[in-house]
């Protein structure tokens, strides 16, 4: 039973120390995994929105932890501020007049995380609302465990394109 326990410790103790590595890694603004490329360049893009003066100011290269005004893909400003919780990677995002759009928020997703990694928003329950702002959505990721995920093929059919998927459901549509 010890040594059960001393292996499922050190076990442990070396997915928290990739973890924390992954974690700084990030926080400290180094592109990492497939596309990172890419990644440096949507740094450089959140880096030039960066809010370096007043009282939510932090200096340039404080990685991706700060406040930020960016442009987003649909055209509308986004205000992004990302901080490092206890245990958890949050990034905030709003715009002046109405919530995030899905593309919007996966936009910001991909400049804080890889393509391949999960990320949340959570629906708590309504005793754990706070709700300090309108138009704001958040997105978090913890810090030393992975997300469970559910199968793809519970939300579809996996490698059915949209167009495919539209066809199939208005034929069992008229079948039914």
């Amino acid at each position: 039973m010890v040594r059960v326990v001393q292996e499922s410790w050190a076990e442990n103790r070396e997915v928290r120390l990739v973890a924390r590595q992954r974690h700084l890694r990030r926080v400290q603004g180094y592109p990492r995994g497939k596309g990172a490329g890419v990644r440096a360049q949507m740094v450089d893009k959140l880096e030039a929105g960066r809010v370096q003066h007043g009282r939510f100011a932090t200096a340039p290269g404080s990685g991706a932890c700060g406040l930020f005004f960016v442009q987003g893909p649909c055209g509308c400003e986004l205000k992004i501020s990302a901080f490092v919780r206890p245990g958890w990677e949050h990034v905030a995002v709003s715009t002046p007049r109405r919530c995030p759009n899905w593309e919007e928020m996966c936009f910001v997703k991909d400049m804080f995380w890889d393509e391949e990694e999960c990320v949340m928003q959570l629906h708590p329950p309504h005793s754990r609302y706070v709700n300090n702002s309108r138009y704001c959505l958040h997105l978090w990721r913890p810090i030393y465990r992975d997300i469970p995920m559910p199968s793809p093929s519970f939300v579809g059919v996996v490698g059915l394109s949209p167009s495919d998927a539209a066809t199939l459901f208005a034929r069992m549509s008229a079948t039914a």
